[in-house]
């Protein structure tokens, strides 16, 4: 079976990219990256580095030099993250971080920094799922196949406020709904790489799917590809 080699999948904040492309990626036999560990990354190197509020200049700076690791775990589709051989995976996921996220990931200069790596992973890997929000519209413009998830607000919310009490962390629905808002707005109207779908994306919507029914129909998604052409992208 010939299978596209770079799958962009991208979606809004609690649109499942993370828990269904990881398992897809399982299965399938791909890596998977979420680009969002690489600003949550870029952030808590800020946080602890005292550059939390420091300017573009400065926080791009930090992105370019910042050393971060990938080190897979398992089958090899999943990954910790690691600074300097410190793990820092757990870490990226604590409630006062995700909050500042945006402002991190809205920089310019932070994007147009980690841009690059992101597609040094992508050519490095023989198949990767990589997920986030402007990955086939701008990091992975000519990737073999893209995927959008969505879902409404609401939904989007309860699956976030869900995972978090699943991870021990108290949450309230109106704040975590209050923040996946917030993070829409953010996202959509940033200047540089607004969260949009591409062009040629297949679109799925999430709403009335269990976990198992997305993973499901992202996996026809990817069985189905078929290529305009021969090219070196195929893998079988």
């Amino acid at each position: 079976m010939i299978q596209p080699r770079i799958v962009a999948l991208d979606g809004p904040a609690g649109a499942g990219k993370t828990t269904v492309g990881s398992e897809v990626a399982r299965r399938l036999g791909y890596l998977f990256v979420d680009t969002g560990q690489f600003y949550r990354a870029v952030t808590w190197l800020a946080i602890h580095t005292g550059m939390i509020n420091a300017d573009e200049e400065s926080l791009t700076a930090l992105a370019r030099n910042a050393n971060f690791e990938l080190r897979p775990t398992g089958d090899g589709s999943v990954y910790r993250v690691l600074y300097q051989t410190q793990d820092i995976t757990d870490a990226l996921r604590e409630k006062g971080l995700e909050r500042k996220v945006s402002k991190i990931a809205a920089v310019a200069g932070v994007r147009a920094a980690l841009t690059p790596k992101y597609r040094e992973l992508a050519t490095a890997h023989p198949k990767i799922i990589m997920a986030g929000r402007d990955i086939g519209t701008v990091v992975l413009p000519d990737a073999d196949l893209k995927i959008y998830l969505d879902a409404t607000l609401d939904i989007r919310a309860e699956r976030r406020h869900q995972q978090s009490q699943l991870e021990g962390r108290l949450t309230n629905i109106e704040d975590t709904r209050n923040a996946v808002a917030d993070r829409d707005k953010q996202d959509s109207e940033r200047a540089v790489a607004p969260l949009r779908p591409a062009d040629d994306a297949v679109h799925i919507n999430t709403d009335h799917l269990s976990k198992e029914a997305v993973i499901d129909q992202v996996m026809a998604v990817i069985r189905a590809w078929k290529p305009a052409s021969a090219t070196i992208g195929e893998v079988h």
